[in-house]
C-alpha cells in the first residue's frame, strides 16, 4: 500500500499542477497587451502560458505580433529562448535594427535571447506568434530611448 500512495501523488501532481495546453486552451487563455519581457508595441499580445514572467522562475509566454510590426534593439536581463509558432519573424542581433543581418525563421524555428544582448525584430505581411521561455523577473531595455517610441512602444 505505500508503495501505491507515491504514484497516486505523483500523478495528482502531474495532472493538476503542470501544464498541458492544447492549442485550444491556449487560444482559450486571456490576453493581454504587451507584457512584462515584451517589447511594449502597440498591437502585440502576451499570453502567459506558464509561470510568471514578473516574478523570479521559470516561465513561458506566447506573443502574438501584428503584421508589419517593428520591434526596436533592446536587450532583457534575463536569459530566454524562443520557438516561432506561426509566420515569418525577422530576428537580429545588434544595437540598432538593421534589416541586413536579420536571419527570417519561420514555424518550428528557434533562437537564443542570451542575457542583456541587444536584439530586434520585426514581421512581414503576415502576423508571428512566438513562444518564449526564461528565467525572470524579466524587464525590457531599449537601447535608445526615443526607438521605444519609434517602434510604436506604449
Amino acid at each position: 500500500m505505500l508503495i501505491a500512495l507515491p504514484a497516486i501523488a505523483a500523478a495528482q501532481l502531474t495532472t493538476s499542477t503542470y501544464p498541458r495546453l492544447t492549442a485550444a486552451d491556449i487560444a482559450a487563455l486571456p490576453a493581454a497587451d504587451a507584457g512584462a519581457g515584451t517589447s511594449g508595441v502597440s498591437g502585440i499580445r502576451t499570453r502567459v502560458l506558464s509561470g510568471d514572467p514578473k516574478s523570479g522562475g521559470l516561465y513561458t509566454i506566447a506573443l502574438e505580433v501584428p503584421a508589419n510590426a517593428r520591434i526596436a534593439a533592446h536587450r532583457h536581463r534575463d536569459p530566454r529562448s524562443a520557438v516561432v509558432i506561426s509566420g515569418t519573424w525577422y530576428f537580429g542581433f545588434g544595437a540598432t535594427a538593421d534589416d541586413a543581418v536579420e536571419k527570417p525563421l519561420g514555424p518550428g524555428s528557434f533562437y537564443d535571447e542570451p542575457a542583456k544582448i541587444p536584439h530586434f525584430a520585426r514581421t512581414g505581411k503576415d502576423p508571428v506568434t512566438v513562444y518564449i521561455t526564461g528565467y525572470g523577473p524579466t524587464d525590457t531595455r531599449y537601447e535608445v530611448a526615443s526607438d521605444a517610441l519609434k517602434a510604436g512602444a506604449k
